[in-house]
């Protein structure tokens, strides 16, 4: 069994130096030698450190803007000698290589240079090459050497130290090298995602996906399930950039909901409207738009009161202390929006599991991405639905053409199909969503179901007629019979905005215009599954 490795030369070599002259100080306290190259070295001397420079263990200097240093066999060959194996000392001695027991190593920060979207070139020149190399080098060698690719390890590293008499346990060095392994796997992500995206190969022939953890969570979607949140580098705003201002911490159901919800309501154009959208299970329950956000917030609520309660709630415009007063007045999870006002966060503080996220800003709902959802041994990548109502000609199918209010509440209408769970059908009238139909394996059915919430909605608030009268439907797909569109008829809608392309195309339409009905082709699906 292999004993604890004592650490007597480590190799620092950091792009990001938080911490780094303060860690070469406590391993040169426990008579560690430190070597280092180009900016470490520079931070290390002036922290008044004794360093061997990199250059004087190879015998070569670094060269080619840097790009050459670490690559030589004075280097990999002390980090990938087997201590106990005979020739490996046999050829360590006739080559006077050294052993190197520590590597630290942070790579060039690609991710952050991509996110601040760097040129072609910056992207390039900060690419790792050396780094990585040296990474798997010495996490293969993890019997013998302990390697450090995050900040955060400093700590726990020179504790291990202490405990140890200045060596680190097998167990120890194992978890580090999983994770370094982790990380370079990241990092190869990070960097042929994004050349794929320049060259625009949709479908390159390895695909590879990696994120860094935010926060491990207590369960996934059910308590037997094992679950954490990993961020990416795409730079969007939502959940991954959300401060929590207060609450308990947020569950996997709560991440999942609050990202559905935040990215529905980023559909509608704070320049234009105030909006709200309240979530539950991943599907929106009530979405409006007004003049003020409290005024949309009252009209989402009344589209189903029932199922806001324990919601989530997203906001497009700055949080207001008039809104957040009507929320809080029922149970809420989670708020969300790109920003809120003092009076607002103090509102919602007397609420102490309330979370409230604050962003920094609205998602682009036409920005290119990608999704991905695992399969059994596989993967499933697709590029993220980008397509915005506003963008598409909308084709008048019927002898009556919709009036300008019909028109505008059918885009409106449309923009919340998006993101409704398939089959989709959406009730909405003056800039309100008025009936759901979520997730049904008949269109039918989905749009039954819709209006029945309508009905329920409009008895709880004391109405004669069903919130549905004079509507106008959205499905996000086309209606393969006329069955549908005739539901839709039932529960009073005047207008449909569909996508059409059904082989029965001709028929719906026909029976739209037997019951007066406008209807409009959109060409666009919006499956969402």
């Amino acid at each position: 069994m292999i004993a604890a490795a004592p650490i007597t030369r480590a190799l620092l070599s950091v792009s990001d130096k938080t911490g780094v002259v303060d860690f070469a100080r406590a391993l040169a306290s426990h008579g560690v030698e430190l070597v280092s190259t180009g900016g470490t070295y520079k931070a290390l001397v002036e922290g008044g450190l004794t360093v061997k420079e990199v250059s004087e263990l190879t015998g070569f200097p670094e060269m080619m803007d840097g790009r050459v240093k670490t690559l030589h066999p004075k280097v990999h060959g002390g980090l990938l000698a087997i201590r106990n194996n005979a020739e490996h000392r046999a050829a360590m001695t006739v080559h006077d290589i050294a052993p190197i027991d520590l590597l630290v190593v942070n790579l060039y920060p690609f991710e952050a240079t991509l996110a601040r979207g760097g040129s072609f070139e910056d992207l390039i020149e900060n690419i790792d090459i050396g780094g990585p190399a040296m990474i798997r080098a010495a996490a293969k060698n993890h019997d013998d050497v302990t390697v450090i690719v995050d900040v955060a390890d400093y700590d726990e590293v020179l504790a291990e130290l202490a405990e140890n008499d200045g060596a680190t346990t097998l167990a120890f060095r194992r978890r580090l090298a999983a994770k370094a392994y982790a990380r370079t796997g990241a990092y190869d992500a990070a960097i042929s995602n994004w050349f794929a995206g320049t060259l625009e190969i949709d479908t390159p022939a390895f695909r590879a996906i990696g994120g860094t953890l935010a926060e491990a969570l207590r369960y996934g979607e059910n308590p037997h399930q094992s679950a954490a949140f990993y961020v990416t580098p795409e730079k969007r705003f939502g959940v991954a950039t959300a401060a929590q201002l207060q609450g308990k911490a947020l569950s996997y159901n709560n991440l999942n909901d609050t990202d559905a919800a935040f990215e529905c309501v980023a559909e509608f154009d704070p320049a234009r409207s105030a909006a709200v959208v309240i979530v539950k299970h991943a599907n929106p329950c009530g979405v409006a738009e007004a003049p003020t956000l409290a005024q949309a917030y009252e009209k989402a609520l009344a589209c189903d009161p029932v199922s806001a309660f324990g919601g989530i709630i997203a906001v497009n415009r700055e949080l207001d202390a008039d809104t957040a007063s009507r929320i809080v007045e029922i149970f809420t999870e989670v708020i969300v929006a790109p920003a809120a006002s003092a009076a607002a966060i103090a509102i919602i503080s007397a609420k102490k599991n309330l979370r409230l996220l604050v962003t920094g800003g609205l998602p682009d709902p036409r920005a290119e991405g990608l999704t991905a959802k695992t399969l059994a041994g596989g993967l499933l990548v697709q590029g993220r639905d980008n397509a915005v109502v506003d963008d598409m000609t909308l084709k008048v199918v019927t002898r009556r053409a919709p009036s300008e209010q019909e028109m505008a509440d059918m885009r409106f209408a449309f923009r919340v199909a998006k993101h409704v769970k398939s089959n989709a059908i959406v009730y909405a009238k003056d800039g309100a969503t008025v009936g759901v139909g979520a997730g049904q394996m008949s269109r039918v059915d989905s749009a039954r179901i819709a209006a029945a919430k309508a009905t329920d909605a409009a008895k709880a608030a004391g109405l004669r007629e069903t919130l549905t009268q004079g509507s106008v439907v959205a499905s996000d797909a086309f209606f393969p019979f006329a069955d549908g569109l005739e539901a839709a008829v039932a529960a009073g809608a005047t207008a449909v905005i569909q996508p059409g392309g059904s082989q029965r195309d001709a028929e719906v339409i026909a029976a739209a215009d037997a019951a007066g009905l406008a209807m409009v082709f959109t060409g666009t699906r919006h499956f969402r599954h």
